[in-house]
């Protein structure tokens, strides 16, 4: 049985993307964490699927309760309250966290709405917050952005998620700082 070509393209995009991280993370000799929530695992899974992630990838958090943030992460309870779980403060605690609970010297959050529910006026389906820490970086320069994917198709916002952290983990990233929320097609 073969995968439809949807699902085929989608996985080749991720292997690349996965192979380009590794490969430039291997050669700056640095580790690479991961704290995901509405991608499920998906940027985990993807580094992990390449044989001989292990000496880049050094751990991956799957948070997707605000519980499971609070406990594995460390997220405060307050941010969680204050501005919720999809929010910049919320991603920008998960990345912290992914940093201080790992070996890495980066690590990328994403938390967000992946859909067909659970959106709102104010946070609508689409709708993925990022962020990427880099050790030894002032917390305040840590990058955050709020991306509004253009579909409502959950597999496809997951998949542009997936695509978009993995890029973050590039060490040409390093010099992102905060940034303005954008909108982006969801392929």
């Amino acid at each position: 049985m073969s995968l439809p070509s949807n699902v085929e393209s989608r996985l080749a995009a991720r292997e690349a993307a996965a192979t380009a991280v590794l490969a430039a993370n291997r050669a700056a000799e640095r580790r690479v964490a991961v704290a995901e929530s509405c991608t499920g695992g998906m940027v985990c899974a993807a580094l992990t699927d390449i044989a001989g992630s292990s000496d880049v990838f050094t751990a991956g958090f799957i948070t997707y309760s605000g519980d499971a943030k609070k406990t594995q992460l460390e997220v405060s309870g307050d941010i969680l309250e204050t501005f919720g779980e999809v929010s910049l403060a919320t991603a920008w605690a998960m990345a912290a966290g992914a940093l201080a609970k790992s070996d890495a010297e980066v690590a990328v959050a994403i938390t967000g709405i992946a859909g067909p529910g659970g959106g709102s006026e104010k946070k609508p389906v689409g709708q993925v917050v990022f962020a990427r820490a880099l050790r030894g970086q002032d917390p305040d320069d840590y990058f955050t952005q709020r991306v509004q994917f253009q579909s409502t198709d959950r597999a496809a916002i997951r998949h542009a998620a997936t695509l978009f952290a993995l890029d973050l983990l590039l060490p040409e990233k390093d010099s992102l700082r905060p940034s303005e929320d954008i909108e982006l097609p969801a392929p």
